[in-house]
């Protein structure tokens, strides 16, 4: 349902950019012209600064795009070039370019979903996914928190927003009863490699709630478009893909279609998964690796102590995870293997540079997205945030250095 509200529908775009090696052995290739799609005119990079980490030498270039949002949390990227942002706790969805000028592209608030949701703590309108089918369906699903759980829902995007009325969006559930809580309310959706429908879910603050296949907390779920368990899961008649989940807010998949996910520990320990199905890894009885290998869990590929990471998003380019980290306030890139394995040690880069950051994200074009986190009531914002980050690796992809 869609109706109009008065709000503020465009916002100053500021952007800026800078220079930094990378200690990685990356290298990345340019994605083909359908897949590059016809991208937002970007400023040029200038500048640099050191990172720390090892294994390897590279550079990229980052460009802020957008400033001055409120806790940006999802990003979806559209046919046309642009990209959609969800405000977690204003409800708004804004639109990132395609239109730009001599600064960058356009950001605009184009709907208003905060009739929808109930924000508070780390809820409020949290995913976002677009249709593989945008063009023909111009659908886009979100997840979001409401007084009594977090589900995920879907609607028609209509057309921009011609003067300061924003479009009241109530969307349509189609999945529901997924718990919620101040904490731990998951929220990441992507559409995997097969065309179904992915969505990471918190234990609710309550962990058993991870272990019992009949709850939807503390899981990764594989559903249709329209809501229903997805043809191949564990259980035919259940949306679960995975379960002993604590909190995952980050999926990324490879070229061999091969699912990886981010996860926030307690206090001791953050995990990056190789996530298969039906398997259980293991919270609440084990955070991080398992003090012995234990047949029913599965280990984490890579452990983290919380201080250095607390990553939320999670992004994949070629051969390279790029993950969001909040309380560690960096990026960890992970170098695969073909086999899924680790190649070298982690890399870290941005630290401390950016504040708290949320999501990565890759774009059509070879790029990754990267939002900040500074406004959510545990970071110290700077004047302006919150940011959107726009990181093109040396090699290859778009704007090539």
């Amino acid at each position: 349902m869609i109706r109009a509200r008065r709000r503020p529908a465009t916002r100053a775009l500021l952007a800026g950019a800078l220079v930094f090696p990378l200690l990685t052995a990356c290298s990345f290739g340019p994605p083909s012209e359908e897949q590059a799609g016809s991208p937002p005119r970007f400023p040029t990079p200038s500048g640099s600064v050191a990172p720390r980490g090892g294994g390897g030498s590279g550079e990229a270039a980052v460009t802020v795009l957008a400033r001055g949002l409120d806790v940006p949390w999802g990003i979806g990227f559209l046919p046309d070039g642009g990209a959609l942002v969800t405000e977690r706790d204003t409800g708004r969805l804004v639109k990132v370019g395609p239109e730009s000028d001599r600064t960058g592209p356009r950001v605009s608030a184009i709907a208003d979903l905060s009739d929808a949701i109930e924000p508070g703590g780390e809820g409020g309108l949290l995913g976002i996914a677009v249709s593989p089918d945008f063009k023909a369906d111009r659908t886009v699903f979100v997840y979001y928190t409401t007084a009594e759980d977090n589900r995920v829902g879907r609607f028609t995007l209509g057309a921009d927003p011609a003067g300061e009325d924003l479009p009241m969006v109530t969307p349509e559930p189609i999945l529901t009863g997924i718990p919620r809580s101040g904490v731990h309310n998951g929220g990441r959706l992507a559409f995997g490699p097969d065309g179904f429908l992915y969505a990471t879910t918190g234990d609710g603050s309550d962990g058993d709630l991870a272990q019992d296949p009949k709850s939807l907390g503390g899981k990764i779920l594989r559903i249709t478009r329209d809501g229903k368990p997805a043809e191949g899961n564990p259980d035919a008649a259940s949306p679960v893909w995975s379960l002993g989940h604590r909190n995952v807010q980050g999926l990324a998949w490879d070229e061999g279609k091969r699912m990886y996910a981010t996860e926030f520990g307690q206090d001791t320990f953050d995990e990056l998964n190789v996530i298969e199905p039906g398997k259980n890894y293991g919270w609440p009885a084990v955070e991080g690796a398992p003090p012995s290998p234990d047949p029913a869990f599965t280990a984490p590929l890579v452990t983290w102590p919380t201080d250095e990471a607390s990553c939320s998003g999670l992004a994949m380019v070629e051969r390279t995870l790029v993950a969001a980290c909040l309380k560690g306030q960096r990026l960890w890139l992970v170098e695969t293997t073909e086999q899924g394995t680790v190649f070298g040690s982690p890399s870290e880069a941005l630290a401390g540079q950016f504040g708290r950051l949320r999501t990565a994200v890759a774009a059509p074009d070879g790029s990754v997205w990267i939002s900040t986190s500074n406004t959510d009531g545990r970071g110290t914002p700077a004047a302006d945030d919150d940011r959107i980050i726009r990181l093109v690796f040396s090699g290859g992809g778009a704007g090539k250095i």
